[in-house]
């Protein structure tokens, strides 16, 4: 099987035609501009291609093997799509430098992408053994190995509390701290065992490996996802055109309270009460276009498990930042 085949018989897209309908009204008119902010695998950006075909492509990674691949899937498309190596809070950056003023829609598949997943040295996966990195860009920064072993302990408790909201984290820390000491952790099985080691019964009888919250929280320190995600959304939304429309995937509570509340805050008026005419500079933004937190259906997640834990979110702009 050749490797762009491969790419995508092990990429199933997450609640793609949902994604596509929720920007579909944005996204008809020719020359509309569409960001994908997560490209991952390209599965999403090549539905939106092949959907609008009156549309131009945007899309961001900082992953820079996603975008080789990508860059391979989405060819047949020509400079219909622009490919980007960049980090997703960098948008507003990115639509500069393309002369892009505003566009009409903006996706985010958040969380690790398949290709992470799939590809065991990368070290996102509990399940087997790889070195301790998860970073999505392996170009810069320090891995999870770096974190863990030099880290002060208070801070590791901290990370997984926030960050993977483990009830347990003193106990894991604890048992890290030991066992650093006698050799630095470099691979995730030894980690693995060292959690499980660490858990009460009770514990490990609930939630799935008993290694995922820690993982989880390990990795979105590495990526400082939540910080990114925190200057993301409120960009995108700042790039939005009248009109335009945004769709957000997420796939952990701490993701979806954070994109739950710029889009709430959006739609809310801001004016002060008792006003018997609201003038516009006080007028919601955002017109939300789920209601709460859309799932995937029973079917999707049956033929894709990784779908199980996604929350989808939508709103459209209303009007156009209005000087105070």
């Amino acid at each position: 099987m050749r490797e762009g085949a491969l790419t995508e018989a092990r990429h199933v897209p997450v609640m793609l035609q949902r994604c596509l309908d929720l920007l579909a009204p944005a996204l008809e008119a020719p020359g509309a501009v569409v960001v994908d902010c997560t490209l991952g695998l390209g599965g999403h950006s090549e539905a939106l291609l092949a959907r609008f075909p009156g549309a131009r492509l945007v899309a961001l990674d900082r992953d820079t093997a996603a975008l080789e691949l990508s860059r391979t899937r989405l060819a047949p498309y020509g400079d219909r799509a622009t490919l980007v190596h960049a980090v997703y809070d960098e948008l507003p950056a990115v639509l500069a430098g393309l002369g892009i003023a505003s566009v009409q829609g903006v996706l985010f598949d958040l969380g690790v992408s398949s290709m992470q997943l799939d590809e065991a040295d990368r070290g996102f996966a509990y399940a087997q053994d790889a070195p301790l990195d998860m970073r999505m860009d392996q170009t810069k920064g320090i891995g999870a190995a770096e974190v863990l072993n030099t880290y002060p302990p208070g801070e590791l408790v901290r990370i997984l509390r926030a960050y993977g909201e483990e009830k347990q984290a003193k106990r894991i820390v604890s048992a890290v701290v030991r066992e650093r000491e006698k050799e630095p952790f470099d691979r995730s099985a030894r980690l693995v065992e060292v959690i499980r080691d660490a858990l009460p019964q009770a514990a490990k009888r609930t939630g799935g490996n008993p290694a995922k919250r820690t993982f989880q929280a390990l990795r979105i320190e590495v990526n400082g996802e939540l910080e990114v995600l925190g200057r993301a959304i409120p960009a995108a939304v700042g790039a939005l055109a009248v009109g335009g429309r945004i769709a957000v995937l997420s796939y952990h509570s701490l993701e979806d309270r954070l994109v739950k509340q710029v889009l709430a805050a959006g739609a809310a008026s801001t004016a002060p009460p008792g006003l018997p005419v609201v003038p516009e500079r006080y007028q919601p933004r955002l017109r939300l276009l789920t209601r709460g937190a859309e799932l995937p259906t029973d079917e999707e997640i049956a033929q894709n498990r990784r779908a199980a834990p996604a929350r989808l979110r939508g709103a459209e702009r209303l009007r156009p930042e209005v000087d105070a």
